[in-house]
């Protein structure tokens, strides 16, 4: 079977996913995922991805910061990476695999911990975010912002 592709080529699966992002048989029932390379402002992107984790979807607040990631200020893009890398180790923790989410998590405090000057001006307390990723896996999510 040929591979899914974009306009420009790059192979994107176009098999449905579940809400933790978990591909699904082509026909399923697909929940709808955060568009790819959108260009927000910070406080889109943190007011979207909060409103995301709230529901229970890192997957696709990962989306979210990821993109910021690609589209945002250089000075930022730790920030962002982080919580791409925190959101991914929600997922893996929602997914049932601790192993991969512990590993996540360890790393998004890393880079949260090296974006918290840049954090603080966007009113994220990255320090607090590194610490609650680097504690004891919980149900629930992080508060973003303060």
């Amino acid at each position: 079977m040929a591979r899914d592709r974009d306009a420009e080529g790059r192979a994107r699966s176009a098999r449905p996913r579940d809400g933790l992002g978990r591909p699904l048989p082509y026909g399923s029932p697909d929940v709808p995922r955060a568009p790819e390379g959108v260009v927000r402002t910070a406080e889109q992107t943190l007011d979207e991805a909060q409103a995301l984790l709230d529901a229970g979807r890192p997957f696709h607040a990962h989306e979210v910061f990821e993109d910021a990631w690609k589209t945002g200020p250089e000075d930022q893009r730790q920030l962002w990476r982080g919580l791409a890398q925190l959101a991914v180790g929600l997922t893996h923790a929602a997914r049932g695999n601790a192993v991969g989410a512990r590993t996540l998590r360890d790393r998004a405090a890393g880079h949260l911990d090296a974006a918290a000057p840049v954090a603080a001006v966007l009113g994220v307390d990255a320090g607090a975010l590194a610490a609650w990723a680097r504690g004891p896996a919980e149900d629930g999510w992080p508060r973003l912002r303060r």
